[in-house]
């Protein structure tokens, strides 16, 4: 598996390399897993492939210097500011069960289980998907995508497929500033039901994940 090195960069240009990554891989036929570790600068809004826009006030986003994306994957909206983003590429036909969307999550999922337990943090995969429809904010869906901590979400993924691979992305949420979102997403975010790496473990540091993630991918060759 290839390890991309952690860059932090615009909304655009993340969005741009994760499709790159996929089409480079498809003109390629490559068989090459690749996974990729990023942040954003500035703070940017992404939307799901097919989500309406019309509940974005612009002139909040223009207020807090936030930009706006659109993913290639589908889902509701993430606010990525505080946080590390992942992306990982393969052939579907690389995964033990490549053909299943939901078998497919769970594979790729536990790379991150791995990593985490290095750091000493155990994560389990959600439970049966229940999407609440009326939430705008990703982090506020539960879906068995998802990757939780003692029952709250701490991770949450997105797929696509294209003429036979596969991208996956997710938020690992580092931080977040509640009334900020609550403030862009006109709902409330329930402490209940998310959680971050500050709230489980605050010493844990961007640099110790990347490190584990190097360590991790290096002993797979």
């Amino acid at each position: 598996m290839k390890l991309i090195d952690f860059k932090t960069k615009t909304g655009q240009e993340n969005m741009r390399i994760d499709e790159e990554l996929l089409n480079n891989a498809i003109k390629n036929q490559s068989q090459e897993k690749i996974f990729r570790l990023y942040a954003w600068n500035p703070a940017c809004i992404s939307l799901g492939r097919n989500q309406d826009d019309g509940f974005i006030d612009k002139q909040i986003l223009q207020e807090y210097n936030i930009d706006i994306v659109r993913r290639l994957t589908g889902g509701r909206a993430l606010l990525h500011d505080k946080e590390i983003t992942y992306s990982f590429v393969a052939p579907a036909n690389s995964l033990v069960h490549g053909e299943s969307v939901i078998e497919s999550y769970k594979e790729i999922s536990q790379i991150l289980i791995d990593v985490f337990n290095l750091l000493g943090i155990e994560l389990t995969l959600g439970g049966e998907k229940s999407i609440h429809t009326k939430f705008d904010y990703c982090m506020l869906i539960s879906t068995g995508a998802d990757l939780c901590y003692k029952g709250k979400k701490f991770i949450g993924s997105a797929q696509c497929r294209k003429q036979g691979y596969i991208l996956q992305h997710g938020s690992i949420l580092l931080d977040y500033d509640k009334k900020l979102l609550e403030k862009i997403f006109k709902e409330e975010v329930s402490t209940d039901t998310i959680i971050s790496l500050n709230e489980i473990n605050p010493n844990i540091t961007i640099e110790n994940i990347i490190n584990c993630f190097n360590s991790y991918i290096s002993s797979l060759e």
